[in-house]
C-alpha cells in the first residue's frame, strides 16, 4: 500500500509522543486489512518489538461482542429489549431504586449506558486494582448497588450493566457466558485469535506486556494484572482479527448485505444507530453497545478500552467502508490516532472506484408484488415497488430521495417498514384477488391499487 509509511508514522509518532511503549494499528477498507503495522515495544525486558500479531487486551471493546450476543438472543425470541434486568436477575430486588421501580432498568437501556446503574461493581478499587468481574460475586451483594439516576434520564457508562448483560445471556441462552460468546460469535467469523483469559498457549505465547502510567521518570513498570472479567472488558485480541470484526460491522452496508450466521445486517444497523446522546454538543451519541462520534461532518462508529496496562480503539465509516484499529500496552487516549487513520483511509477510499457486485435476484415470491401503485381519487399520486439493493423498496417519481424499505414476517403478505422516516415500524399488506393476483396494498394509512396493463 502506498500510504503504508504515513500510517506508520502517525503511529510511531503517537507512541513517541505519548511515551508509551508500543503498540499496533490496522486500516480496514471492506473486507479487507489493506494496512497493518506495530512500532516500539510488546515487552521492554525482553526488547521484544511489537507487531501486528500480538495479542492486547482490547478492555471493553469486549461490550461489542455483549451486545451482538444480546442482539442474537433477541432476534431469537429468547428475549427482549425491554425486558426489565430483574426479570432475568431476581437477585436485583435487593438493589436500592430511589428513583421508582428497579423494572426500569431494562436490557436496551443497560445496553446504551442509559439505565442509572453505577459505574463500576461494589468493591471497585482501581488503585489496587480491586475489581469483582463474576457476575455471582456481585449478584451476591445486590443489596450494594444503587441506580444512581433516573433511568433514561442522562448518558452514564456503566462496566456492572454489562457484566450483568453478559449474565443475562448466560442465562437466557443456558450457556456460560464465554462459552456462548466462542460458539455464536467468535467461531463462525473465524476470529481464532481472540478470547479470554487463560488463552491456549499459542496464543499466550503471542501476549504483549501492559504497562502503567509513566510517573516521574521514563521507566515504565508492568502493570498489575487485572482481576479476572468477562462481558464488560475481558477479551484479548490482535490487529487481524479486530479487522474481521470492523469488516463483519460494514458488511451490512454493502449494496448486497453479507448474510452471516451471527447477525443480520438490520440488527447491525440497529446496533450503530445513534439512540442516546452522550453530551451537550451532540458530538456523541449511543447506539447499542456503539459509540457514535460526529467530527468534521462524519459520525464514526467507534468503541474504546482501557485496563491497567492496555488502551484500545476501534472504528469505522459505514458509508465509505473503512475503519481502524489501534491497540496499545500502555495508557493513552487512543481514539484520536484511531480516527485520524481512519480519516485519512476515508480520503483515499473517497477516490477509489466504488465496488462493482453483481445484484441479488429479486425472490420469486417477491415477483407478483411488484409494479405501480396509485391513488386515483387523491391526487393521482403513484408509488412503484421495485427490488433494489435486496430489498423490497417503495419509490416514487415525486421525489428521487423518497424510498420505503420493507423486512418480511412470519406472513407471505405482510411486510415491516424499516427505513423509510415517518412510516418506519409500521406494515405494509397486500391484498389479493380470488385469483390470487395481487390487487392493492394498504401502507401509510392509505390503499394503493395496483396498476394493471389492458388486457393482461
Amino acid at each position: 500500500m502506498a500510504e503504508a509509511p504515513d500510517f506508520e508514522a502517525a503511529l510511531a509518532a503517537f507512541v513517541k509522543d505519548d511515551r508509551l511503549p508500543g503498540g499496533a494499528a490496522g486500516v480496514v477498507y471492506a473486507d479487507e486489512l489493506v494496512w497493518s503495522a506495530g512500532v516500539g515495544f510488546a515487552d521492554l525486558a525482553a526488547r521484544r518489538a511489537s507487531e501486528p500479531g500480538m495479542m492486547y487486551a482490547i478492555a471493553s471493546v469486549t461490550k461489542t461482542f455483549t451486545g451482538t450476543a444480546v442482539m442474537q438472543l433477541r432476534d431469537a425470541a429468547r428475549l427482549d429489549l425491554d425486558d426489565p434486568a430483574v426479570g432475568w436477575l431476581p437477585e436485583l430486588r435487593q438493589a436500592v431504586s430511589p428513583f421508582g421501580p428497579v423494572e426500569a432498568v431494562t436490557i436496551r437501556r443497560m445496553l446504551s449506558h442509559e439505565s442509572g446503574l453505577p459505574a463500576e461493581p461494589p468493591g471497585t478499587d482501581w488503585a489496587v486494582p480491586a475489581y469483582h468481574g463474576d457476575p455471582a460475586q456481585t449478584l451476591g451483594q445486590a443489596s450494594a448497588i444503587a441506580v444512581t439516576l433516573p433511568p433514561n434520564a442522562q448518558h452514564k457508562y456503566s462496566d456492572l450493566a454489562y457484566q450483568l448483560l453478559g449474565e443475562i445471556v448466560t442465562r437466557a441462552s443456558g450457556t456460560p457466558y464465554p462459552q456462548y460468546l466462542r460458539e455464536a460469535i467468535l467461531e463462525p467469523l473465524g476470529m481464532e485469535s481472540t478470547g479470554f483469559l487463560p488463552l491456549a498457549a499459542e496464543l499466550s505465547a503471542r501476549r504483549a506486556t501492559g504497562y502503567n502510567w509513566r510517573a516521574l521518570s521514563d521507566e515504565l513498570d508492568p502493570a498489575p494484572s487485572m482481576p479476572a472479567v468477562w462481558a464488560e472488558g475481558g477479551l484479548w485480541s490482535c490487529i487481524q482479527d479486530l479487522a474481521t470484526w470492523l469488516s463483519f460491522q460494514l458488511s451490512a452496508y454493502r449494496d448486497l448485505p453479507v448474510r452471516s450466521p451471527v447477525l443480520s445486517a438490520a440488527s447491525l444497523h440497529a446496533m450503530h444507530k445513534p439512540r442516546y446522546l452522550a453530551d451537550d454538543d451532540w458530538t456523541q451519541a449511543w447506539g447499542i453497545s456503539w459509540c457514535a462520534t460526529r467530527q468534521d461532518d462524519v459520525v464514526w462508529i467507534t468503541h474504546s478500552g482501557g485496563v491497567p496496562g492496555f488502551t484500545s480503539t476501534i472504528c469505522f465509516d459505514p458509508r465509505t467502508q473503512v475503519g481502524a484499529i489501534v491497540l496499545l500496552n500502555g495508557t493513552s487516549g487512543s481514539t484520536a490516532l484511531a480516527i485520524g487513520l481512519a480519516a485519512r483511509a476515508r480520503a483515499l477510499a473517497r477516490t477509489r472506484p466504488s465496488l462493482v457486485e453483481l445484484p441479488a435476484p429479486a425472490p420469486p415470491e417477491y415477483l407478483p408484488l411488484l409494479g405501480v401503485y396509485g391513488r386515483p381519487g387523491l391526487g393521482g399520486w403513484l408509488i412503484r415497488l421495485e427490488w433494489r439493493d435486496g430489498k423490497l423498496t417503495f419509490t416514487t417519481p415525486e421525489s428521487a430521495a423518497w424510498q420505503v424499505t420493507l423486512s418480511p414476517t412470519s406472513g407471505p403478505d405482510a411486510f415491516s417498514i424499516e427505513s423509510g422516516g415517518e412510516p418506519i415500524g409500521e406494515y405494509a399488506r397486500f391484498q389479493r384477488a380470488p385469483n390470487g393476483q395481487v390487487g392493492s396494498v394498504h401502507l401509510m394509512d392509505t390503499t394503493w391499487y395496483r396498476l394493471e396493463r389492458l388486457g393482461r
